[in-house]
């Protein structure tokens, strides 16, 4: 089975051509494939499908535990720019299908080369059953949530999964190792849920590190910094639109207006290919 590794800010997937290659147990496969000391190393596993509707493309997403996604913004543009390299999708606007809906990618060049790309993220979800979140009111904004003998304060938002935002003082002295598996399992969150760990420079810069859901400590999470931003809205801390710090890179995060789709820009890096034994 061949596969290509990509990262966009540091947010390492391992992509498959699913036109071409059948996966039957794509999580079994992506626990193996993702292990940095066993396998390939990677935050998790994606497969390039047929669209079912459409779409140019499908994807389907799996975390470095087995567990599936519904989607991931810097794999999305990873994979637009994938599908596009290996044919399965033409011109520099892919249309890919996802457990949350479609996504629309636009990727940018330079020099001819494909370097960056723009994804329209879908409008943010804030009521809190839908998030998931155990929340009062439509909002889940700046409630208490008390984890390892911590009164903590969150702002919960989805972008087709669960994030919960922390803002701190410091991002990098936050214990975001120890408190995040204790927040992703915290049993307010019936489907798990992104922990991310907030420093705000100003109203348009923030600092971020961020616990996946599945995959732990990871370099950068597209929709988590798209979250970040609809949060500091919400919460009054930044503006509308944000450049997120993450420590895999930049990301640019924009949402006009309450009723617009959130849209996020930032890098897409092949880094190899490879062939994994049947």
């Amino acid at each position: 089975m061949h596969f290509t590794k990509l990262h966009g800010a540091g947010n390492d997937y391992l992509y498959v051509n699913g036109f071409e290659d059948e996966v039957r147990h794509p999580s079994r496969l992506a626990v193996h494939l993702s292990d940095r000391h066993f396998g390939v190393g990677a935050d998790g596993l994606i497969l390039a499908l047929p669209p079912e509707a459409d779409g140019d493309v499908r994807m389907r997403m799996f975390n470095a535990d087995g567990s599936e996604s519904e989607m991931c913004g810097n794999g999305l543009r990873c994979l637009a720019a994938f599908a596009v390299t290996r044919g399965l999708a033409g011109g520099d606007t892919v249309r890919v299908e996802t457990m949350a809906g479609m996504r629309e990618v636009t990727l940018l060049r330079d020099a001819g080369r494909i370097t960056r790309g723009s994804v329209s993220m879908g409008r943010p979800i804030l009521e809190p059953a839908a998030i998931p979140v155990e929340a009062d009111g439509d909002r889940a904004v700046d409630v208490p949530l008390k984890v390892g003998g911590r009164d903590l304060t969150m702002t919960c938002v989805s972008l087709g999964n669960p994030h919960a935002v922390f803002y701190v003082s410091s991002a990098a002295a936050w214990p975001l190792e120890s408190l995040g598996p204790m927040i992703e399992h915290h049993p307010r969150f019936p489907n798990r849920v992104n922990v991310h760990a907030v420093e705000v420079v100003s109203p348009v810069e923030t600092i971020v590190r961020t616990w996946e859901r599945g995959s732990g400590v990871t370099l950068a999470c597209g929709t988590g910094a798209c979250a970040v931003c609809v949060a500091g809205v919400l919460s009054g801390r930044t503006g509308r639109r944000l450049l997120a710090h993450v420590p895999g890179g930049d990301l640019e995060i924009e949402w006009p207006d309450e009723e617009a789709e959130v849209r996020l820009t930032g890098p897409i890096v092949e880094v190899f290919t490879g062939e994994w034994p049947d």
